[in-house]
């Protein structure tokens, strides 16, 4: 019973491939440094999974930004204005591809299915050229060999990675290309095949309702695969949900292993038993890979022990659920969480020893580092009893209160066609008004302050003015540059999530949890164990303190409840819709502290709306009805005259369009840059009736947008929407940017917000 990974995380521990990326993109570092930076990185995660009892080293996970990128890198895919047609994909032009630079911009990002990672989409023109390259990954697998274990290849599907990219012009349907993909990665897979004994391609796209034009696709696709692979054998690797409703699509392909995802959708076994090809492996994915608790392992036990009296042990793998890429590496560095939680908890290197020490008790061999298996089992059954009868998690009053909720809780007193005109004569706004999304640059300063006040070097009385001297400076600033509507920069916040999670009760932290989220981008997922409750105010006497600074409006900034759920790791004890409506009676307290305090302005984010649905639009109706009700739980218990924004970013609007009108935020602002408006499409079509404020710049990227490019955005932008209800603004938060550049990007921003409204007004 081969043990195996599908893949792991790539920043390292103390995030060491962030460091260097940001080293090398500012000039400090050469490229060599770089790629020893990874080298190393990637050697040192094979043998962290060896020693955990992995035996099947996973080789092509590895990633300097994007697992999608890089495929598009390999087959040579690269649209023209990056200058490399026919050409290996160097590290400048894979960075501008994937941040811009030269006056070029990036391509787009969208969401990793139901994750908070974000992929580069690929670019499918009528003409387009491959021009396959496989030096990184047959260099990869030589590093690998030198560990001496078997070696697996892990590449994205080409029918996922098809569904996935998007047509440059929209008369072309890129699904025409198909074929022309396929030959390109049978060129790949035979360089491949010749070295390594597994080639797993990912097709998660299996546990999504189909597109219409890769119907029947999977058969001509893999049946070519299979021979261009050999001698290598081939495992099709699905997760994130049940592939039961799609199997059809496998019917007479002969593959030699598939994967399912036995965490996510264990009802779906018994269908894919039936369904396997005769002397095809299975891969039981058992272990969760999307989040950090234990596996429970009797329930893992069971699902195996089923799939062994169907086929017989020989033919059966185990692995983790999906990639480990989306948990962080090592729970052994966290000290300072409480032993009671730690002990229900495993992180990537643990998830690895779950699955050698599950496939050791069903083969009654001893267990990875010389662990007694009887010991394990005894020590996972009396954590989950530990955890299962915790009176702490459950709390009578937060459950009252749910009981309590009224349907009046969840609407707007006043509709927005009335509540508009009153926000308009509190607010005194312009034509196109501009703002921005609420962060600002987070300098070295600021964190320092922070890391400071945190291990008890600094006090609240000096960390208190420290950061409301950031907030006087953001705000100057802003006032400086012209913006109608401004926000107090959020100093005091280390993540958008991780700082209401803070002050939350029924939330802990970790130390070291980074997860990637894109690129050099980490985050630290809080961790929700409990029932959650609000003990006081979380950002009232910041933002308070903001708007007496200025005559002109100021947002009170909040993370919404889906999102401050979607991007944390979950209590798995009770429904998600749950959680989250805790949460939206914590976020609607604050709204109406904010609204005493005198804030005319309030911002609920939820970019992680979209990212929450299921994968399968069946059931797509219940989740959305429990998602929109706790953001309108959490908002619109605000007085008509209070304007409440909502921000998303990187999802596909089309397809939710309606579900966002439902939510019946007086505005939303949304990334559009990248796609050059094209997300507005679905506004126009839906004809949504309130305001929306369509990003027209890039804050992903190190360019500074010209006046005339932001300009051009906005002008597209008005002939899509009505213009008395358009805003002007970046597509997210300026966290991530420096000031120079942030400064520069929104003087021109402000300018073009300038030149477009006069030209409007004659």
């Amino acid at each position: 019973m081969q043990t195996h990974l599908l893949g792991f995380s790539r920043m390292g521990k103390q995030r060491e491939l962030k460091r260097a990326l940001e080293q090398y993109w500012k000039g400090d570092i050469e490229g060599d440094a770089l790629l020893a930076t990874a080298r190393e990185l990637r050697i040192r995660h094979w043998t962290l999974q060896r020693d955990a009892g992995i035996e099947l080293l996973p080789v092509g996970d590895f990633s300097f930004y994007d697992h999608i990128l890089d495929m598009t890198a390999a087959l040579g895919a690269v649209p023209e204005r990056y200058g490399t047609a026919g050409e290996a994909v160097d590290l400048d032009a894979y960075f501008h591809m994937a941040r811009g630079g030269q006056g070029v911009p990036a391509m787009e990002m969208s969401k990793w299915f139901d994750t908070n990672y974000h992929y580069i989409v690929p670019e499918l023109a009528p003409d387009q050229r491959f021009h396959v390259d496989a030096d990184r990954l047959l260099a990869q697998i030589e590093e690998a060999g030198e560990l001496g274990a078997p070696l697996k290849a892990v590449l994205p599907g080409p029918v996922t990675y098809c569904v996935l990219a998007k047509s440059t012009t929209p008369d072309f349907n890129r699904f025409e290309l198909l074929p022309v993909i396929l030959q390109a990665y049978e060129e790949l897979l035979a360089q491949l095949g010749e070295r390594c004994e597994l080639i797993q391609l990912d097709e998660p796209v299996l546990a999504q309702d189909l597109p219409a034009e890769v119907k029947g696709a999977f058969k001509t696709a893999y049946a070519s695969l299979l021979k261009a692979a050999s001698p290598a054998k081939v495992m099709l690797a699905t997760y994130f949900g049940s592939i039961a409703h799609n199997l059809g699509e496998l019917n007479g392909l002969s593959f030699d292993a598939l994967h399912v995802d036995l965490v996510r959708a264990p009802e779906q076994l018994d269908a894919v038993l039936k369904a396997l090809p005769e002397q095809a492996r299975l891969s039981l994915g058992v272990v969760d890979g999307r989040n950090i608790w234990r596996v429970d392992a009797g329930k893992a036990l069971d699902l195996i022990q089923h799939a062994r009296n169907a086929v017989g042990m020989d033919r059966l793998m185990l692995a983790p659920s999906c990639s480990l890429l989306h948990v962080p590496v090592d729970l052994e560095d966290e000290i300072a969480l409480s032993e009671t939680i730690k002990r229900w908890m495993a992180f990537g290197v643990q998830k690895c020893r779950e699955v050698a020490m599950l496939a050791a008790t069903v083969q009654g061999t001893q267990g990875a580092q010389g662990v007694d298996v009887a010991d394990w089992l005894e020590e996972n059954r009396a954590a989950w009893t530990s955890r299962r009868s915790d009176e702490t998690l459950h709390r009578k009053d937060v459950r009252s209160r749910i009981d309590a909720l009224t349907p009046t809780m969840y609407a707007r007193p006043v509709p927005y066609a009335e509540r508009s005109l009153e926000q308009r004569e509190r607010l005194g706004l312009p034509l196109l008004p501009t703002t921005t999304i609420g962060s600002f640059p987070q300098t070295a300063e600021i964190r320092a302050t922070r890391r400071d006040y945190k291990r008890g070097d600094l006090d609240m009385e000096k960390y208190t003015e420290r950061m409301r001297d950031c907030i006087r400076d953001v705000v100057s600033r802003q006032e400086e540059l012209g913006l109608d509507v401004l926000v107090h920069g959020e100093p005091e916040r280390n993540d958008m999530v991780e700082y209401f999670g803070e002050q939350l009760d029924g939330f802990c932290f970790t130390q070291n949890g980074w997860v990637q989220s894109y690129g050099s981008r980490c985050v630290k997922p809080p961790v929700i164990y409990g029932d959650v409750a609000r003990a006081k105010p979380m950002t009232v006497a910041w933002s308070k303190f903001a708007q007496s600074l200025t005559d002109k409006p100021m947002k009170g900034m909040l993370t919404g409840p889906v999102t401050i759920l979607c991007w944390s790791f979950v209590r798995d004890d009770q429904p998600r819709s749950e959680t989250c409506r805790q949460i939206a009676l914590a976020i609607r307290d604050e709204v109406a502290d904010l609204e005493q305090a005198g804030l005319p302005i309030i911002q609920v984010d939820e970019p992680a709306l979209r990212e929450g649905a299921p994968l399968r639009e069946s059931a797509w109706d219940e989740y959305f009805r429990w998602a929109v009700d706790c953001f309108r739980l959490a908002a619109n218990g605000a007085a008509p005259e209070t304007q409440v924004h909502t921000h998303m970013c990187y999802c596909d609007f089309n397809d939710i369009i309606e579900h966002i009108a439902a939510m019946d935020a007086d505005v939303i602002s949304l990334e559009a840059s990248r796609s050059r408006m094209e997300l507005l499409e679905a506004f126009r079509l839906f004809n949504y009736p309130n305001e929306v404020g369509p990003g027209i710049y890039d804050i992903h990227s190190p360019r500074v947008p010209s006046v005339d490019e932001m300009a051009d955005l906005l002008r597209r932008a008005a002939r899509v929407l009505p213009v008395e209800r358009l805003w002007a603004n970046p597509d997210c938060g300026l966290k991530t940017r420096g000031w120079e550049e942030t400064t520069a990007s929104l003087r021109n921003m402000v300018e073009a917000a300038r030149i477009v409204r006069a030209e409007l007004q004659t």
